[in-house]
């Protein structure tokens, strides 16, 4: 006999060496810049402040402190290494697996089934997305809190039935017949009652698996009409609740005992219901779109034909994308069809429901964990996200699953049929992941394919863009953006980020006019504010840049970048006692701000007015940027030569500018280098430098 937990270690290996190759893998700029690594609360590590911070923030528009913590613990460990962060959600997905099996297995007691339904679950090329993209940790973290929910409940349902149904049958050796065993009664008249102690435990251990789960992301919201489903099949508790209300010779009372089942989730909806009050006011800033752009009626086209997409790419994964684009016109032949496909199903599965529980029970599940992602409270500009299917589409495998087994045990020969389906859509699962992994690797490859396998998908173009941009490409980034701008107008990204790029490529008087749209869509932008404020200082109007400036500084109170921005733009204007105080307000909110520490430094070693110029302290801080940045960058060098030479120490500042001359020259910035040699010259002659040093 096959012993389940092998089953259970078998499944979690395979799954571990499928995502294996994630190792390689390193962040994607969509998401993974917020939740870690531009994220300084993040980058610090499991802190007292980053706990605190953790509870109390609604960064990245959401409310989920142990998915905070989690990537707390993560750069703790492991510092910006993503392939090991990318292990660990791996790691993450392997336990899910195994673990759905084994609450399968002791709710059916079918242990084949079971393993099916979890090597579906686990191999799904719809499980890529999840498991490969570290902002998505709160997926595979709030499924492991999910699955010890329902295992919990399960512990909890079990001691709770009658004793009728309680008392394990045992066959007799001598007889043959089968007996009940003696065992307290868990029944006080016509209601369910609480007998032992473990039965209260197993249900408050349920309720605070549910709530980490709610913490580590909302979308688990449904999960007690999931433990209504279940108490329906396979724990068959409404049949009991009915079997325990009947009367002899007496009508059928079943409200009381279906009442009990509905109380016992009270405490699970109370608990959902702040949940989404919750995540509601975290999102709504700038996450939730209004129902202006989309009508009611949109959004339940959208969600309509969303599920029916969902089920196509269940059968037929194909052409993932990590953004599908909201279309505001769906075609009413889409909708109609969509609409008939979920009537039909709907319709069978119901009409099933005391023969094939499972199909109504996994059916519903799927439709109702869909709920808070399909649209109906539109969030971002995604029509629909494979993310979302994580756990509903366990609803799905549980009743194609089970509905096969009962077709297989009707006759011998169809068990080499049915064998044969799984073992090739299991093969297929395998060699589709594999391959969408491969899209996962870098943030150009990822948004190029979604580009290609979407229509008209200016978000995926817009990132597309910024990563062309980081890796220098720059002609080929504007192409992106203005793609992205000509198919929505009124994306912000686009047009701020189209305005940035045009600036660089010193085409100003272009980049306003887009700078003006951005802000116009979009006025609390606090990086808009900024890129607009740098854009009117370069052009002279520095009253206006200032306050663009100080404009994004209220719109994000925590923000260096507007502070550091205006010092620098007061230090040119030879404002220095300014410009220091708002240097000061930047390492102020993040003493490891590199720029911000560079900057004044600088300034500090080199300020014409003696009582600014502060030598030590400009050594200080130029050390520390030094460190922080692994001392090989050449303006920091520089910046540190030139305290150097402040403090009098001038062969150390000779040492130092050399480093920096040759870095520099590696870059191939002559102008920086030529600043670079004038330097060196002045402190081969013992005279430090003085006057604006800005790059």
């Amino acid at each position: 006999m096959v012993r389940p937990r092998l089953v259970c270690l078998a499944l979690a290996l395979v799954t571990l060496l499928v995502y294996l190759p994630v190792r390689r893998h390193g962040f994607i700029l969509y998401d993974d810049p917020d939740y870690v690594t531009e994220n300084r609360m993040v980058q610090a590590g499991l802190t007292s402040g980053g706990i605190k911070w953790a509870f109390t923030t609604w960064h990245a528009n959401n409310w989920h402190p142990l998915t905070w913590l989690s990537h707390m613990l993560d750069c703790e460990l492991f510092d910006a290494d993503a392939g090991a962060h990318h292990l660990v959600s791996a790691g993450f997905h392997a336990a899910n697996a195994a673990l759905l099996l084994l609450i399968l297995f002791r709710l059916t007691g079918a242990l084949w089934p079971s393993a099916v339904v979890a090597a579906l679950f686990a191999w799904h090329p719809l499980r890529v997305e999840s498991v490969a993209w570290a902002s998505e940790r709160k997926d595979v973290l709030s499924a492991l809190f999910f699955l010890l929910t329902l295992w919990a409940y399960t512990s909890y349902a079990r001691r709770r039935e009658p004793a009728a149904a309680a008392k394990p049958e045992i066959r007799n050796s001598k007889s043959g017949q089968r007996s009940v065993a003696a065992s307290p009664s868990l029944v006080a008249g016509d209601h369910f009652v609480v007998g032992h102690r473990s039965c209260v435990m197993a249900y408050l251990l349920s309720l605070s698996f549910f709530a980490c789960g709610l913490l580590s992301k909302p979308m688990l919201v449904t999960t007690p009409f999931v433990l209504l489903l279940l108490d329906f099949w396979p724990l068959g508790r409404f049949s009991r609740a009915v079997r325990q209300n009947e009367r002899p010779g007496g009508p059928t009372n079943s409200r009381s005992s279906w009442g009990v089942l509905w109380l016992e989730k009270v405490p699970f909806l109370v608990l959902s219901a702040a949940s989404c009050v919750i995540t509601y006011l975290a999102q709504r800033s700038e996450a939730v779109v209004g129902l202006a752009p989309y009508a009611v009626s949109s959004r339940l086209a959208n969600a309509v034909v969303s599920y029916a997409h969902y089920l196509l790419k269940t059968f037929w994964p194909w052409h993932l994308s990590v953004v599908y684009p909201l279309v505001r016109q769906l075609p009413p032949l889409s909708v109609v069809a969509s609409a008939l496909l979920l009537a039909g199903l709907s319709w069978l599965a119901w009409r099933m429901r005391r023969r094939r529980p499972h199909l109504i029970v996994g059916w519903l599940w799927f439709l109702g964990m869909l709920v808070p992602v399909i649209g109906l409270v539109q969030v971002g500009g995604q029509a629909m996200a494979d993310r979302y299917t994580y756990l509903p589409q366990i609803g799905l495998f549980v009743a194609l699953v089970f509905e096969a087994g009962i077709w297989a045990a009707r006759s011998p020969q169809n068990w080499p049929v049915v064998g044969a389906v799984t073992g090739i859509c299991l093969a297929a699962c395998l060699v589709l992941t594999t391959m969408q992994l491969k899209f996962w690797q870098d943030s150009v490859t990822l948004f190029s394919h979604a580009v290609e396998v979407t229509k008209d998908n200016a978000i995926a173009r817009v990132n597309l863009g910024v990563a062309l941009e980081q890796e220098g490409q720059r002609q080929e980034a504007l192409a992106q953006y203005q793609a992205a701008a000509g198919i929505d107008p009124n994306l912000a990204q686009a047009q701020n980020n189209l305005a940035a790029l045009l600036d660089s490529l010193g085409r100003p008087t272009e980049a306003l006019e887009h700078y003006q749209a951005a802000l116009r869509l979009k006025p609390n932008a606090p990086l808009a504010q900024d890129n607009f404020g740098t854009l009117l200082v370069k052009l002279g109007k520095f009253d206006e840049g200032m306050s663009h400036y100080a404009k994004a500084a209220e719109l994000d109170a925590s923000d260096p970048r507007p502070h550091y921005l205006m010092a620098k733009a007061l230090w040119r204007q030879g404002r220095s006692r300014a410009a220091l105080i708002q240097f000061q307000e930047a390492l102020r909110l993040d003493e490891k701000d590199v720029q911000a520490l560079v900057y004044l430094a600088r300034l500090l070693a080199s300020d014409p007015d003696a009582s600014v110029r502060d030598g030590t302290r400009a050594l200080s801080l130029a050390q520390k940027a030094n460190e922080l940045t692994g001392g090989n960058e050449w303006l920091v060098l520089d910046t540190l030569g030139m305290a150097y030479a402040e403090t009098g120490q001038f062969e150390q500042a000779q040492n130092t500018a050399r480093k920096a001359l040759d870095a520099c020259q590696a870059s191939n910035n002559k102008e920086a280098c030529s600043a670079l040699e004038e330097h060196l010259r002045l402190y081969e002659s013992g005279r430090p430098c003085r006057g604006l040093f800005v790059f």
